[in-house]
């Protein structure tokens, strides 16, 4: 049954993030040899349109207007509204990402949809499209479906594998004025507290740290080991609560939801609210002293020693390897 599905491109300091793509692939799966159309939100974004129709998106739909710069609900849901009116999609799809969560159940209850969030498998039955999601903080997984109205789903990031680029594809891009009013909130200026790197919600790899590290200089052999191994640094919340780092490391229930390829967890004694948010990582390397450690019940590979000891080694090691 071939559909039109619309795409949200997430865009982050100039550039999409891994997950638009990822929503792209779904949304070429659920379209069913229909039309995926992608939408851009900003200013002076139009060049990121062509990266769109490389990842698999049939056209792109860019609206540019000065009070899209940065995120705001209101004025990203009044743009999204407008677009969806004129484009009348049989389903929208986004990423489960900060501005996902946020701004989805906004259009959902604007469009009178149903929502299906934290999606991490799409599957086709007949005419029905099946999304899988993880509830239970990753216990259990159930599977839903739409059974009226736009199909409306969030992707988690890293669940679904991105068509590959082809730069040889080619698509229509047009732009749509649209009509912002009545915001009653406007982004003076952002701070950002997280240094730069990648995105802990979208990396391939993490190594993250607990209250094992001991200090804000036990995070820096972490911070190596991750740099080695071309990926990001997380935390345990017992980490960011002792002040070793900051919060926008925290993973866990009340903190990011990963699921890298590789997580190493060092000095992390495995709180039922950290596994929340790291469990559903593909291979999972546990680091503790503790051979009674929690963490050690879910770890693909564990290894009982001093982190301090243990993370060094880990390093030359694929220092060595990647020299080889």
């Amino acid at each position: 049954m071939a559909r039109k599905l619309l795409v949200l491109g997430e865009i982050r300091e100039g550039v999409l993030r891994n997950v638009s793509f990822e929503a792209i692939a779904a949304a070429k799966q659920i379209a069913d040899g229909g039309e995926v159309v992608g939408l851009l939100l900003g200013g002076r974004i139009k060049e990121l349109a062509y990266t769109m129709i490389h990842h698999g998106t049939d056209r792109v739909v860019v609206v540019e207007n000065s009070n899209l710069q940065d995120y705001t609900p209101e004025a990203y849901s009044q743009a999204i509204m407008q677009v969806i009116d004129a484009e009348k999609p049989d389903g929208f799809i986004l990423g489960h990402t900060a501005i996902g969560k946020d701004i989805s159940p906004r259009i959902a209850s604007k469009i009178k949809s149903g929502l299906i969030s934290d999606t991490v498998k799409v599957d086709i039955i007949g005419d029905e499209v099946i999304f899988t999601r993880p509830i239970y903080s990753g216990k259990a997984f159930e599977k839903r479906a739409i059974q009226e109205g736009i199909i409306f789903a969030t992707i988690r990031p890293n669940n679904i594998l991105p068509l590959e680029k082809d730069v040889s594809r080619s698509g229509e891009i047009s732009s749509i004025d649209v009509q912002i009013k009545d915001l009653r909130t406007i982004v003076k200026e952002v701070v950002k507290k997280a240094s730069g790197g990648i995105d802990l919600s979208e990396a391939k790899v993490i190594v993250a740290g607990g209250r094992g590290v001991k200090s804000k200089d036990g995070f820096k052999p972490l911070e190596e080991l991750a740099k080695v191994l071309g990926g990001a640094v997380g935390a345990s919340r017992g980490a960011c609560d002792a002040e070793f780092c900051d919060y926008s490391l925290q993973i866990g229930q009340t903190g990011k939801v990963v699921t890298p390829d590789l997580y190493i967890a060092c000095g992390i004694s495995g709180a039922i609210q950290h596994i929340a948010g790291m469990s559903n990582s593909k291979v999972i390397v546990a680091i503790n002293k503790d051979p009674e450690a929690n963490i050690f019940s879910i770890a693909d590979y564990g290894i009982v020693g001093d982190l301090f000891e243990v993370v060094p080694l880990l390093i030359e090691e694929f220092k060595s390897v990647a020299v080889t």
